[in-house]
């Protein structure tokens, strides 16, 4: 098992208010994704605030919904991490894309490492994180709360009308 050599920062971005707290693996329970099974335990945030954004817009079919706040979690050094390699995923970014999420589901019930780091969908040069809740590393992970992103949301869409 490697360790992060550095701390790492990472971003989620959600509504305070809604359904779940942003900072939380209930949705993963109830619904899988690419990288995980429903009912694995995990949370999902992006290397870097633009793919978080990127990746938030992608979701909500290029228009966020209001109260969108993001957090910023932290990732102390010697936490647990492995890379899933796109190349050695046949179809990963396919829509329902079967080897991600047995890959993801692996990954999870093993509990090889704290953190995934798994390609972004939208911006192929990007990685996003999945952090695995039920590992012993994910206590040491935390995060805080920062003002909405809600003042660059038209700004985007405008851009991505183009």
């Amino acid at each position: 098992m490697r360790g992060l050599p550095a701390q790492l920062t990472a971003y989620r971005i959600g509504d305070p208010a809604g359904s779940f707290p942003i900072y939380s693996a209930e949705g993963a329970v109830r619904v899988a994704g690419r990288w995980h099974e429903r009912g694995d335990r995990v949370v999902y945030a992006a290397e870097h605030y633009s793919t978080a954004m990127l990746e938030s817009l992608a979701n909500w079919a290029r228009e966020l919904p209001p109260n969108q706040h993001f957090i910023e979690i932290t990732i102390p050094a010697g936490v647990s991490y492995e890379v899933a390699v796109a190349d050695q995923l046949p179809g990963w970014h396919r829509p329902g894309g079967t080897s991600a999420r047995l890959f993801g589901h692996r990954w999870f019930v093993e509990r090889r490492s704290a953190v995934l780091f798994v390609p972004s969908v939208v911006a192929r040069v990007e990685r996003n994180i999945v952090i695995n809740a039920t590992h012993e590393h994910f206590p040491r992970i935390t995060c805080a709360m920062h003002a909405s992103p809600s003042a660059i949301r038209s700004r985007c869409v405008h851009l991505v009308d183009r």
